[in-house]
């Protein structure tokens, strides 16, 4: 398989023009030849800076003369499945306009929870996930999919590429699992990234989650072919199209120059700001998650979204009972906690941040506040500060960061990394 994308292109400096972005998915389609081949595209939900809406435009008309449709696959993982609505505003364009110009475009929303709608493609063996691992775990895992790969020749993935908590950085095979798998893997590599920790984790190419993501997929029939983005701003800095892993590695390396940010000092204080994509704070803890490498110990990191409600409209039940915490909670109690889900107990631990757990008393690194539309009630039952977000003014943590304090006024996407970091905060 090669190890180079069909095409690409990509600037630190610049964005992409309307006209580079066609030319590469004309390259890309006349290497890849899928005339008379059956392409399933899989892209992401709303939760994801992209310009999905630019690749619709420029692939239907590729792939629809010759097919009777051409069919989109969105990538929920165990997000909520999205709305019609929805569906239109990621793809761009309105439901006048699906029945006029793109009359063969067909929508699918991932549905993990439905075991009719997965079929197992394989195992990873004990021996696999110990090597995997490098010995953090020994067990045998199921790898169930969604059975629509099972009806296309040619599996189309169109997503970004970001710093991620739980892989290194995201794209490529991670849409597929977890993007449109089932739950025994994606909860499986869920708590082996949060064992390995997100620190330690995230804004790295090459980890043991990224092994186990990359091994799954070699398990398909189907071809896997990806076009990668790497988004600046709400522009186009990078696309690269190839084999789901060419075109991931040649877009997680741009990622890696303008995703990434580098501070010289670690901050007592960060107001990390969430965007209106983040509708709970399963993906509003991505606030969290590109922030903890820059606080300090004993800092603060305050996760301000007026419009986030809940915890998690799938999810938050589990997490209400578990509360969130650090990795070493869990670990010291396993035999009370390792039977709830454990992409669920991933995620309480990527919010929380790492610290230890001595003789009954949780000790995190850092606190995290909620100044969101979570009552204080629920924020102090799952072990998480409260703050009323109307007494936050954003003016008031501007440009003060020789003060030791940092505005993030869009957070999630770009991780902020402190220079002399030790360890056990992703330094060398």
């Amino acid at each position: 398989m090669s190890t180079q994308p069909t095409c690409g292109l990509g600037f630190t400096d610049r964005l992409l023009t309307d006209a580079e972005v066609a030319t590469l998915c004309d390259q890309a389609l006349a290497d890849w030849k899928l005339d008379g081949k059956r392409v399933l595209m899989i892209i992401p939900d709303h939760s994801r800076t992209c310009p999905i809406d630019l690749l619709f435009r420029e692939l239907y008309p590729r792939l629809a003369p010759g097919r009777d449709h051409v069919d989109f696959l969105v990538a929920l993982g165990t997000h909520p499945a999205l709305s019609d609505a929805q569906i239109y505003e990621r793809v761009g364009i309105t439901a006048a306009e699906h029945k006029t110009r793109y009359p063969k475009a067909r929508f699918f929303n991932h549905d993990w929870k439905n075991p009719d709608a997965l079929t197992s493609v394989g195992k990873l063996t004990p021996a696999d996930i110990r090597e995997i691992t490098q010995g953090l775990f020994e067990m045998e895992v199921n790898i169930t999919i969604n059975r629509m790969v099972q009806d296309y020749d040619v599996l189309l993935i169109l997503g970004p590429v970001f710093p991620h908590e739980v892989v290194g950085f995201s794209g490529g095979n991670k849409y597929l699992f977890p993007g449109i798998a089932g739950h025994e893997i994606i909860d499986f590599f869920h708590w082996l990234g949060a064992v390995i920790t997100n620190p330690v984790i995230i804004g790295n190419k090459w980890t043991p989650v990224r092994k186990v993501v990359d091994r799954a997929a070699a398990l398909l029939k189907a071809e896997r072919r990806a076009m990668c983005l790497v988004v600046k701003g709400t522009g186009l800095a990078g696309l690269y199209a190839g084999t789901t892993e060419s075109a991931w590695s040649a877009a997680a390396d741009l990622s890696n120059q303008i995703h990434i940010e580098y501070r010289d000092t670690p901050f007592k204080q960060v107001l990390s700001c969430a965007p209106a994509m983040y509708d709970d704070l399963w993906t509003g803890g991505k606030c969290m998650y590109k922030i903890e490498p820059v606080v300090a110990d004993g800092g603060e990191v305050i996760i301000y979204a007026p419009h986030i409600t809940e915890i998690s409209s799938v999810h938050g039940k589990i997490l209400e009972e578990i509360g969130y915490h650090t990795r070493d909670f869990f670990l010291k109690q396993w035999d009370k906690y390792k039977h709830y889900p454990w992409g669920v107990v991933a995620h309480s631990t990527h919010v929380k941040g790492i610290g230890r757990y001595e003789n009954g008393v949780e000790i995190p690194r850092v606190r995290v506040t909620l100044a969101t539309g979570i009552p204080e009630a629920i924020c102090k039952k799952v072990a998480l500060g409260y703050r009323d977000p109307r007494s936050i003014h954003k003016s008031d943590f501007a440009n003060r960061e020789a003060e030791g304090v940092l505005l993030v006024a869009k957070a999630g996407e770009i991780l902020y990394r402190w220079k002399g970091a030790p360890p056990e905060l992703g330094g060398n």
